[in-house]
């Protein structure tokens, strides 16, 4: 497979003679983080983390995203945290877009590359860490683990994209695919993380309407989606929030392929109560 390239914010400042209008969209629906958003003046800091800092794409709050967090995390050298967690009920989808990340994950080193995923379920013990000399930045999606009586824990994954073959979606001759770090079928996971490529002028034909909440991540291309009615354009290092049932579906532009980092929950009940 051919290696592939991720978009991956360096932050920076804008300058005074630049417009301040931009792309950022924040509607009950769904919201649009443009790429220029992510600069400096917006990072973040973590408890127990060194020589770190992060930009939260999406966040629990009320009208907004529900079930899950998505940061990008940019950790130096020598950076990392052996406390990376501090709640107990987290669970944690990883996704490598530069960089060279040390994952410990119960007394075990993972070393992820770009394309790297690893998914860490909630209540085991694991460290992460930059031991090379150049930035890390990766994805960073966070969910509350919700278990169900007689159902086993789900078992941690590490994979890379560049190795997994991607599964065409039917009658679209390989124009639209899904990459799958985890089996669709296995409900023991109660989140997916996935990454979806558009050959260039191949769309997603009908407005997408379900009960599964969208975290999007624009890793490469351009492409232009249908939100809730609107159409936005979007292209690498955006990010969408889509609420549940925010009609949705897209094209892709060119010349490369669109592609993103899809984030969804799956597999459970409906909350019938908080």
């Amino acid at each position: 497979m051919t290696d592939r390239t991720y978009y991956a914010p360096h932050g920076g400042h804008s300058k005074q003679t630049e417009l301040l209008s931009d792309r950022a969209v924040f509607t009950q629906a769904y919201a649009v983080i443009p790429k220029g958003v992510m600069q400096d003046i917006v990072t973040s800091k973590l408890p127990f983390w060194e020589n770190t800092r992060l930009w939260v794409l999406a966040r629990p709050l009320s009208g907004f995203a529900e079930t899950f967090s998505q940061y990008i995390m940019e950790v130096g050298p020598g950076g990392g945290s052996d406390n990376p967690e501090t709640d107990a009920a987290a669970e944690a989808s990883f996704f490598v877009v530069e960089g060279e990340l040390t994952l410990t994950l119960d007394g075990q080193t993972h070393i992820l590359t770009p394309g790297g995923y690893a998914f860490v379920p909630a209540g085991i013990s694991f460290q992460v860490r930059n031991n090379s000399a150049a930035a890390v930045r990766f994805h960073w999606i966070r969910k509350a683990f919700e278990p169900v009586a007689g159902l086993d824990a789900p078992d941690p994954i590490i994979a890379n994209e560049q190795d997994i073959e991607p599964t065409a979606m039917p009658d679209t001759e390989g124009r639209w695919a899904t990459t799958l770090f985890v089996d669709p079928l296995d409900v023991r996971y109660d989140m997916h993380v996935t990454i979806v490529t558009l050959a260039p002028g191949a769309v997603i034909p009908f407005d997408e309407t379900h009960v599964m909440e969208h975290g999007l991540y624009v890793l490469e291309g351009k492409g232009v989606y249908h939100l809730n009615q609107d159409w936005v354009e979007v292209e690498a290092g955006d990010f969408m929030w889509l609420r549940a049932f925010c009609p949705q579906a897209c094209y892709a532009g060119g010349p490369s392929p669109f592609r993103y980092l899809l984030y969804k929950d799956v597999n459970r009940h409906a909350r019938l109560r908080p």
